[in-house]
């Protein structure tokens, strides 16, 4: 018998028992469905993770002080300024895997734009930071050397947070706002950035030439000794970070004559470790909800199994009738077979639908961000026809071995 014959003949039993074959496929229908949202789920958080870790910036490690003692007691990280902008400097011209390095200052102020207040984050910054960061700007233009250099211009750069709290809908390019009673003119407008992974929004800062914050907002007490917050440094395309962060450690370790015995005064955080640790969290997470989801398709495919065997039971007259006129016990088992995974794929097409509508609808009701995957709907397939295949071998091997007379005789 030809396999399309057997494919017509396996259709036609499973539309005499439409309802039962409905009700059986709905354990592939809600396994297939709920494996394809849980991925895109979990895909979902996986890409948050990404954007988040990127928005700081590609390729980029962050430099901070070190710790320092004070009667007997270790502080941690950043309660020493040891970090200067020299360091900055040094790390850019010696270090060739460095593409730049950029050394800024960091606090917090009551910014006053005509009769509107904000308090927001103020850095002090060279140009060198945006490229770092990755961090256009979209209205106006950037720091102009001659306001960088020297005591600084009194000029700021300004995120989209800071820029609508204080003027709302208004251009905030040349208007003038006040820090720490200094005037300052707004150059240009900083792109979006969203939040950083513990939730702060990143647009919310106002960005002034180093110089000017050390020596007019942020009151550092050690500015001939040039002391700066932090150093981002960018690394160039393809090169390996961890050759350029031990790179960095040891010119950071001569720099601040550090012996062998001694700590280091600083603490370099390579950002694409995190991304990494980050990411692979986020795909055992994904792999977790897929699992769990992947119950449904076994508990599917035994449900299967039952009404395969329930089948083979009410038709053995059936297949000994057919044996009797020459069908082989191969095309018995094949029959069974393909009823078992005609129901298995049916069931997942059908899942598909379900799980491409419930993605969308924990995006839009939800607010949670989902990733679809086409290798998520090709594994929850194939994983369907697997478990035809699997549950549905047992009942089509057994229908295959009846004797024709005994089943003949069946009542």
């Amino acid at each position: 018998m030809s396999l399309l014959a057997t494919l017509r003949i396996a259709l036609a039993a499973l539309r005499v028992n439409a309802l039962r074959s409905l009700l059986t496929m709905l354990g592939i229908i809600i396994g297939v469905g709920a494996v394809i949202t849980m991925i895109a789920v979990g895909g979902g958080a996986q890409a948050r993770v990404e954007q988040q870790i990127k928005s700081l910036g590609a390729n980029l490690m962050i430099i901070l002080p070190g710790s320092t003692t004070a009667g007997g007691v270790r502080l941690g990280w950043s309660s020493a300024q040891t970090l200067t902008e020299d360091d900055a400097w040094a790390i850019q011209r010696e270090i060739e895997e460095v593409q730049v390095a950029a050394p800024a200052l960091r606090g917090g102020a009551q910014i006053v734009a005509g009769n509107t207040n904000w308090s927001t984050v103020i850095y002090g910054v060279t140009p060198e930071y945006l490229e770092a960061r990755e961090w256009p700007i979209v209205a106006g233009r950037g720091f102009e050397p001659q306001e960088i250099s020297g005591a600084g211009g009194k000029v700021a750069l300004i995120g989209q947070t800071a820029a609508r709290q204080l003027f709302g809908g208004a251009d905030p390019v040349d208007q003038q706002l006040r820090i720490k009673q200094v005037p300052f003119i707004v150059i240009g407008v900083l792109d979006r950035k969203g939040q950083s992974m513990i939730g702060q929004d990143q647009d919310d800062v106002v960005l002034v030439p180093l110089a000017t914050a050390r020596n007019r907002i942020l009151g550092s007490t050690q500015g001939k000794l040039r002391r700066v917050g932090t150093i981002s440094v960018k690394t160039r395309p393809g090169a390996d970070m961890k050759v350029a962060e031990e790179r960095i450690r040891a010119l950071m370790r001569q720099r601040h004559r550090l012996q062998p015995s001694q700590d280091d005064d600083f603490s370099i955080r390579n950002l694409a470790e995190i991304l990494n640790a980050q990411e692979a969290s986020s795909r055992v997470l994904t792999y977790l909800l897929a699992a769990v989801a992947s119950v449904s398709l076994l508990v599917g495919g035994i449900g299967i199994m039952n009404i395969m065997l329930v089948s083979v039971t009410e038709r053995t007259r059936e297949i000994g009738l057919r044996m009797a006129v020459g069908a082989r016990a191969r095309d018995i088992l094949t029959q069974f077979l393909v009823e078992a995974v005609t129901l298995s794929l049916v069931g997942g097409l059908i899942g598909i639908v379900f799980g491409l509508a419930g993605s969308v609808a924990i995006g839009t009701l939800a607010g949670w961000q989902t990733r679809l995957s086409v290798e998520a709907i090709a594994l929850a397939t194939g994983f369907a026809a697997a478990v035809g295949i699997f549950f549905g071998f047992y009942p089509a091997r057994k229908a295959a071995r009846l004797s024709p007379i005994e089943a003949l005789r069946y009542e």
